[in-house]
Formats: structure tokens, sequence, C-alpha cells
């Protein structure tokens, strides 16, 4: 995904993923690699679990710990694009470090994964199951979603459904605005849509997409 500099040079764009050990991260590393040229930063705790892009020439594996702002703004420093992975119930502090060392480093494009509930989207007897299922990260996911609408970052912000590791990439879009249609859909196709914000950062500018598997409304995911 080239783009071009202020002195009309042609440049790669380098991009950081936080949390990169994640499942959604990890496709996502895989096809940056396999169809672009761009260069990582791969921001995670425990560095040698992703030890096979050690002699990869156009990645950078940095162990750190998200909540170390000082250390996440030393590695944010040279990059295009920040994409987030982190999840967990302090998801809240996480997240007020990866702003502080955004504003710190002046980078402004954010791609951020939440959850489906952080905007009490989810209707009916799903979205009732849902906010018992996640109940201890709910709180965390939607003070995460108030902090990003509260900042001047250029963000997206995306709430998965209920993640499945099928090998497809099917997906529809929901806003903010908008009930939350199905409950599942594959990590696969949420790293298909964070590829393509990565190669249009231009789009989906400071919004909340929803991301769901067409067909799959029901009181719950089709395993449970």
């Amino acid at each position: 995904m080239p783009r071009i500099s202020k002195k009309g040079e042609l440049e790669m764009t380098k991009i950081m993923i936080i949390g990169a050990n994640g499942g959604i991260a990890r496709k996502l590393t895989q096809r940056l690699l396999a169809e672009t040229d761009d260069e990582l930063v791969l921001f995670l705790r425990r560095a040698e679990r992703l030890a096979q892009y050690r002699e990869q020439p156009r990645v950078t594996l940095i162990d750190g710990n998200v909540l170390d702002t000082d250390e996440l703004a030393t590695a944010m420093a040279p990059v295009d694009i920040v994409y987030s992975n982190v999840g967990g119930t302090d998801l809240a502090a996480q997240t007020k470090s990866i702003l502080a060392a955004m504003a710190r480093t002046q980078r402004q494009r954010l791609i951020f994964i939440s959850a489906l509930g952080a905007h009490h989207e989810v209707p009916g007897k799903f979205g009732a199951w849902n906010e018992q299922a996640i109940a201890d990260f709910l709180p965390g996911f939607r003070e995460a979603a108030r902090l990003l609408s509260a900042s001047e970052l250029v963000y997206t912000e995306i709430r998965p459904a209920w993640l499945t590791d099928v090998a497809e990439i099917d997906y529809e879009l929901t806003t903010g605005a908008e009930p939350f249609k199905g409950t599942e859909v594959s990590r696969a196709s949420v790293a298909d849509l964070v590829f393509k914000l990565m190669a249009h950062p231009e789009n989906y500018q400071r919004v909340s997409l929803g991301v769901d598997k067409p067909g799959t409304a029901g009181d719950r995911p089709s395993w449970l």
C-alpha cells in the first residue's frame, strides 16, 4: 500500500499492530506480509510467541506492555497507522495509554477493535444474552468507546460479533446508530475489513462499525 510523500516521493506505509498475537492480528499480519510491501511494528507481551518473524526484514518485533505509555510511544513514533487488537477487563486503561502515546507522537490514524454491545446497540434476546455473557468486559469497551469519541483522533472503531475461526470472508457492516444484526463473524472477515481500511485510511473516519456475518441473526451464536 504505497503512498506519496509531501516531496512527491513514493513511500511505504508503516503499520503498528498492538496486541499482535491476537487471532485477528495474526491473520492481518499474514495478509499484510503476503499482499503488500508495508513495514510492520508488532507490539506484544512475550514477543517470542511471534518468533517466526524475527528474520523478516519488514517486521520489527517489540516485547512491550501497552500500559507503559513511554515504551508504547517510543515504538509508535515512526509509524503511519496504529491498529489496536488489545482487550481484557482493563481495556479502558489500555486505551488511555494508546491515546496518550498517539498524542505524544502526533499519530492520527487509529483502527481499534472493540466489541458488540459497546454502544448498547444489540437488540432483543441476543442483546440481553450478550450483556450477561461479557458483563465483565462491557464497562471497558464502553469507556474505550467514550474515550475514542472524545479524542481528536481519526479513528475507526470496529465492533465484531462473536468470533469464529471459519476460513471465510463473509460480512456486513452496521453503523453505531443502527441495531446490530448477526450473532457471529469470522476472524478472517474482521481482518479483511482492517486490511481494507489500511489500504484506504480515508474511509470510515471517526465512525463505529458493527461487523457480522449475514444471516446469523438469532438469540445467541450457533455453537452455544
